[in-house]
């Protein structure tokens, strides 16, 4: 059964990084909306996630299903570090990539968990103003990006 589970989440896990892959290299969509899109899929996305929530959760106490957490894992960071490394730059973000990759990470984890909880107070506020800051960015020329 535990094979059956693995299975189905990595077959979950190859569309939808084929799927993001693409989103974030059309080269003629502005960052901003892919990020928005990406956001939107966090609703979109609940039978996915609740697989793979329910995998991570078998993992704390099954080792054997560990280094299909971490592949998975590596997978998605994989998909962020090259969707993350220009906007990086344009926006000035002083933090390194593997860093922002792990902030994205940690911010969707929380969104996830608290939105399959039935938790969903500030999360609009939150999305609207990074949506504010990328605009923000956006509508700047490189050279004036705040440091």
């Amino acid at each position: 059964m535990d094979h059956l589970f693995v299975r189905v989440l990595e077959r979950f896990t190859d569309r939808l990084i084929l799927r993001q892959r693409a989103m974030y290299a059309d080269p003629e969509v502005p960052f901003i909306e892919k990020w928005r899109t990406a956001m939107r899929y966090l609703d979109i996305d609940r039978d996915y996630q609740k697989v793979w929530y329910e995998l991570r959760a078998m993992a704390w106490n099954r080792p054997e299903l560990r280094d299909h957490v971490a592949r998975v894992d590596a997978e998605w960071r994989a998909v962020l570090t090259e969707a993350f490394a220009e906007p990086r730059e344009r926006y000035a973000i002083r933090m390194p990539v593997d860093a922002l990759v792990t902030l994205v990470i940690t911010f969707n984890t929380g969104m996830i968990l608290e939105r399959l909880g039935g938790v969903v107070t500030g999360h609009h506020a939150l999305l609207d103003w990074i949506d504010g800051w990328l605009e923000e960015r956006e509508s700047r020329p490189l050279d004036s990006a705040p440091s």
